[in-house]
């Protein structure tokens, strides 16, 4: 049995003008025991209002929120047994550590003794042990991160929530803070559902991603799963980079699909549930096309170096948009001007749903 159920979750806003804005709009979602679980989307596609409608910050117009079987629907935020790490981490900046993380044991009526015990142990999980003494103005921006989980995990909830803890890190803290919060997740053995708008993020953390837009969701998945195999236009290109090709089948050589643009670029696909004259959309990310001697002819009209990766942007000899390419050997790639071929495995062209 999951131990979140959420049904029919539906939320509307009134905008200044008047009008109505549905910040969720019929929300169906499990998430399962130990489970690590992502929102991702754009600004205002409503995963921030659906954490606050799992904490009880925000009402539901309908539906509903199960936590283990029982209904949160009536229940305050304090009452409901979830934490929420803010993306301002909201440290009391007169308090020390100590004092931060023990502050709800202290205003639960907890004795001393046992609030500093737990204290202790939630500053060990999360690596600060000997900080108690300090005040969150002394700490580095991952430590004060850090402070926040412990307040956060002390009180032993049985699902954190997570609102975008880590956009205010600089790049290489966020990337090590990404790791330690995935490994420290399984190390609890409780779930957490993580709210961002950054596709890195959630592809190195998650167990599973919920892609939303506009109040819906679009698909939920694996990494790999949304990566490689995303439902719709939307998704191809709201996670990593892709090619999006709008093609026409011409005709069917065993296992093989071949298809073509309307430029004439020729592109392989897996035949099965394919039908000569069809009309579909295929996505192919620039890690699937290889330089070599046949294949899509054109000429590198740009590069593009992203430290980790080199970026070619290939204009087809019978126009169309560019082809991204990420190129393999990047002391060896070729210089903006040059012609190149590519080659793709049909296999790695996956085609988009009712497109």
């Amino acid at each position: 049995m999951a131990l979140l159920e959420i049904r029919g979750a539906r939320r509307v806003f009134t905008t200044p003008e008047g009008g109505k804005v549905a910040a969720l709009d019929g929300v169906d979602l499990d998430v399962a025991q130990n489970e690590f679980v992502t929102l991702l989307g754009p600004s205002g596609c409503g995963k921030t209002t659906l954490l606050r409608a799992i904490s009880g910050f925000e009402a539901l117009d309908e539906g509903s929120v199960r936590l283990d079987g029982s209904d949160l629907s009536r229940l305050p935020p304090f009452r409901r047994p979830v934490n929420t790490v803010f993306q301002s981490y909201a440290l009391f900046s007169h308090m020390n550590v100590a004092r931060n993380v023990g502050y709800a044991l202290e205003v639960r009526g907890e004795a001393r003794p046992l609030r500093e015990t737990k204290v202790a142990d939630a500053l060990e999980k999360v690596g600060l042990s000997g900080m108690g003494s300090r005040r969150p103005g002394q700490l580095s921006g991952g430590q004060r991160q850090r402070v926040a989980l412990a307040r956060a995990l002390v009180a032993e909830p049985r699902l954190l929530l997570l609102d975008e803890p880590l956009s205010a890190l600089d790049r290489n803290l966020r990337q090590q803070m990404q790791l330690e919060l995935k490994a420290l997740q399984a190390r609890l053995g409780i779930a957490f559902v993580f709210v961002t708008h950054d596709q890195e993020e959630a592809l190195t953390m998650s167990d599973r991603i919920v892609v939303m837009r506009e109040g819906r969701i679009e698909q939920i998945g694996t990494p790999r799963e949304i990566y490689r195999r995303p439902r719709n236009r939307f998704v191809a290109d709201f996670i990593g980079e892709t090619n999006i090709l709008v093609l026409t089948v011409e005709r069917i050589e065993g296992a093989i699909a071949r298809a073509r643009t309307a430029e004439g670029c020729v592109i392989d696909l897996p035949s099965a549930g394919r039908a000569a004259g069809e009309r579909l959309t295929a996505v192919i990310r620039p890690e699937d096309f290889t330089l070599g001697q046949a294949g899509i002819a054109g000429v590198v009209s740009r590069a593009v170096y992203l430290g980790s990766d080199l970026i070619l942007f290939v204009r087809p000899e019978g126009g169309g948009a560019e082809i991204r390419v990420t190129a393999r050997d990047r002391a060896g790639a070729p210089e903006p001007g040059a012609p190149v071929h590519l080659s793709h495995d049909p296999v790695a062209a996956h085609v988009l749903e009712g497109a």
